[in-house]
């Protein structure tokens, strides 16, 4: 039996048929289409939403990029189970597709993109919108999406989808696959009537799978674990994506082995629990940095090990420091000549768990961090604390009126800026879902229309949006979509007139803080000059949203409590005192400093980098 349909409609009944399972739950994969219209799609997956709008619901995004974020903090919420896809025309709207795929792909997280692409069958050359290549007549600039994509097809003909379609819920499912998978559509095959098979659109239930670690490679990590003095765990993202947050915590309490944990990895412990030690690496904890220079052993799980997390390679100070890394894709599990259990993260911290019965650390070593955990605590609370509530707060005191206001499930949505390292420094993650730092791309821009996404997710949690002006004049238009939509985010606009976190580091390079003010230009040529009377405030009150504004600490913990309250969109603006209030980096960062140079500020920052670059160690 078959059905006449086009590629697109026969391509949005497919989508909708689809279903991952996990653990005995079985859940909707495409959970919605975002879209954009133009010439490319309108008359293809267009029609088609509204010929299938009774069983795909359709979102409008205002910003191509955005719709992708939206759709990727979607996923995250929802443990990389379920997914959204996201259509725009041909031209730009594609290309704008290709910062989204790029976070997606970085960070492991699943989105389908289906962007439309050129006539297949060439009826005039060139169209609107077309780059001509002077040698590759297939050349698309939807061939850009190749890199930052895990999947990618050009659809040249309608019964080229059937293959294409299930090979993309492959990789969208496969949690060591996952990432943005791309069908570039082109627009007449979208509008072409084929006779599909009525089996292209039954019920798909795709396993989402649980490997368990191989039996010696289990052995081996027990024998390593067992024969350790000061072993450390550092908690990535593999963690939360698995589920694994109550097997991580057996483990610790089991064991005594402390935890810490990547921007990814924040909250798979609660901050209270005696084990957590908070951030690792470059934005981390004086406590768990101090033990990371130390430890002996190093049991890295679902974590990717990214520049922040080692210190750029200088991090681990131990002299016969080994790496034992658990990860269901064994590309992250062999970083830094590591041991290697590659498996489920849930499944591998349990039978972790149970085979070593009976073990745990020295009693000495677990005083020692619980003793540096509480140090770091009054350093927490010092940061928090605002003796005058009449003053105007600092960043770290917005961070401190939040951190107040939160419930226990509330999420907390950040991704760039300076906002991250006082974030992971001092945050309290009370919930595995609370702490929301995209930082695998950090990405600006990111935080509004991830709200979106996860609102849609968890449609009674309350969501928080951290941005600052950087960020917000980067991609503010998904306040429009909150506002169709209704969803009840909550935005905290940080003012603080420029580049805070790029100033901070241009300082420390050398770059004097050069173009990373928001102020107007001086006689001499440099941004010096007043601060721009730029209003975020009034902007975000014209896209839609209500507005409360707070000049001083007492009004910012008024105005934070009834943003929480309220049930429309939402936006706390304030001005935060400009004197830096960010706590010293725990441990190093490498951003090259110019070799030479005759301005005393940067060949004394080359100095400074020299005696850094020097602790960097290869791990062999």
């Amino acid at each position: 039996m078959s059905v006449r349909l086009t590629t697109a409609q026969a391509l949005v009944r497919f989508l909708a048929a689809q279903h991952t399972e996990r653990d005995g739950v079985r859940r909707r994969l495409i959970t919605g289409m975002w879209g954009i219209f133009g010439h490319g799609n309108v008359a293809g997956l267009g029609q088609a939403l509204v010929e299938y709008a009774d069983v795909m619901p359709y979102h409008q995004g205002r910003n191509e990029q955005a719709m992708v974020h939206a759709a990727v903090a979607h996923a995250r919420q929802l443990d990389r189970l379920c997914a959204q896809a996201v259509t725009t025309s041909i031209g730009p709207g594609a290309t704008n597709l290709v910062t989204g795929a790029a976070l997606a792909t970085i960070n492991r997280l699943p989105v389908l993109l289906l962007p439309g692409d050129y006539f297949a069958a060439h009826p005039a050359d060139p169209l609107l919108q077309q780059l001509e290549h002077p040698v590759e007549a297939d050349v698309s600039v939807n061939d850009t999406l190749r890199p930052v994509s895990r999947f990618f097809d050009r659809i040249t003909r309608p019964e080229a989808l059937i293959a294409s379609a299930l090979q993309a819920m492959r990789v969208l499912t496969d949690p060591a696959e996952t990432g943005a998978v791309t069908l570039a559509l082109p627009q007449d095959v979208q509008a072409e009537a084929y006779d599909w098979p009525e089996e292209f659109f039954a019920e798909r239930v795709w396993r989402v799978r649980r490997p368990a670690p191989d039996p010696e490679e289990l052995a081996e990590a027990v024998r390593a674990i067992r024969a350790a003095q000061r072993p450390l765990l550092v908690a990535g993202g593999g963690v939360h994506h698995s589920g694994a947050e109550a097997a991580l915590r057996a483990f610790a309490e089991a064991t005594g082995v402390p935890v810490a944990s990547t921007q990814a990895g924040k909250g798979s412990l609660r901050h209270d629990h005696p084990a957590d030690l908070g951030g690792i690496g470059h934005t981390g904890t004086a406590v768990a940095d101090g033990l990371a220079r130390t430890a002996d052993l190093v049991i890295g799980v679902g974590t990717r090990y990214s520049d922040f997390t080692t210190a750029s390679g200088t991090l681990f100070q131990h002299p016969e420091v080994r790496f034992l890394n658990l990860n269901i894709t064994a590309f992250d599990a062999h970083k830094l000549a590591a041991r290697t259990l590659v498996c489920d993260a849930r499944t591998g911290l349990e039978r972790l768990t149970q085979a070593l019965d009976g073990h745990r650390v020295d009693p000495a070593y677990e005083a020692e961090y619980r003793a540096g955990k509480e140090r770091w605590e009054r350093v927490v609370e010092a940061a928090y604390r605002a003796d005058d509530p009449s003053a105007v707060p600092t960043q770290t005191q917005v961070l401190g009126a939040l951190d107040a206001v939160v419930g226990e499930t509330d999420v907390v949505i950040n991704a760039a800026g300076s906002l991250p390292g006082d974030l992971h420094k001092l945050w309290r993650a009370r919930s595995p879902r609370q702490y929301h730092l995209e930082y695998g791309y950090s990405c600006m821009g990111y935080e509004i229309p991830a709200a979106l996404g996860v609102q849609q997710a968890a449609p009674d949690t309350v969501v928080w949006a951290l941005v600052g002006d950087g960020t917000y004049l980067m991609m503010p238009t998904e306040i429009v979509t909150a506002v169709q939509e209704g969803l009840p985010v909550n935005l905290v606009l940080v003012q603080n007139h420029g580049y805070a976190s790029i100033g901070g580091l241009s300082e420390a390079v050398g770059a004097e803080r050069f173009g990373t003010a928001y102020r107007h230009r001086a006689a001499d040529g440099t941004f010096t000059g007043a601060p721009l009377p730029v209003d975020l405030a009034a902007n975000a009150a014209s896209l839609g949203m209500e507005v409360l504004r707070a000049k001083t600490v007492a009004e910012l913990r008024d105005a934070l409590a009834a943003a929480r309250a309220s049930d429309r969109p939402t936006c706390v603006y304030v001005e935060t005192d400009p004197a830096p209030t960010a706590l010293p980096a725990e441990a190093w960062w490498d951003v090259p400093v110019a070799e030479t140079a005759s301005r005393e500020a940067a060949i004394g920052a080359r100095e400074q980098y020299d005696r850094q670059v020097a602790a960097r160690r290869r791990h062999l």
